[in-house]
């Protein structure tokens, strides 16, 4: 595999342009019930940043999780045979952030086991964990 696709070779500038970018799109949230507003920037394995933020429903099931916004926009651009080399995750209100269950295996659908996630840390500062790490038993198809 080539560095450019290693998550493991994410420089400092990629990794804070990531996370800015997640903050930024993060103000672009619908979240007038909880307040909660997420945003998520994933870098691909072709180079390209694409961002995504919560869009809330008042039926909350249908709530749509920021990282599953940015992976349906990354397809609708790109195509399906996207590959995520590397997710950042924010929020606006300065909690513990990772992704929930759902999202987890949404990036396990169209990552390697390597990629890594950014996500804010019970303590304040950025956690990071490979998609493995977060989804060790994750669903898979029989082929």
């Amino acid at each position: 595999m080539s560095s450019k696709n290693n998550p493991s070779d994410l420089t400092p500038a990629q990794i804070a342009d990531l996370q800015q970018q997640a903050t930024a799109v993060a103000h672009n949230a619908y979240a007038p019930y909880s307040n909660f507003r997420v945003g998520a920037a994933i870098l691909l394995s072709n180079g390209a940043i694409v961002t995504g933020c919560n869009v809330e429903n008042a039926s909350y099931r249908l709530t749509t999780c920021a990282e599953q916004s940015a992976i349906a926009a990354a397809v609708a651009q790109h195509g399906p045979a996207i590959r995520i080399r590397a997710i950042a995750i924010a929020n606006l209100n300065n909690t513990a952030s990772q992704p929930c269950g759902a999202c987890r295996q949404t990036i396990h659908e169209f990552s390697t086991p390597d990629t890594i996630i950014f996500f804010p840390s019970e303590n304040g500062t950025t956690a990071q964990a490979t998609t493995a790490d977060l989804l060790p038993a994750a669903f898979l198809l029989s082929k």
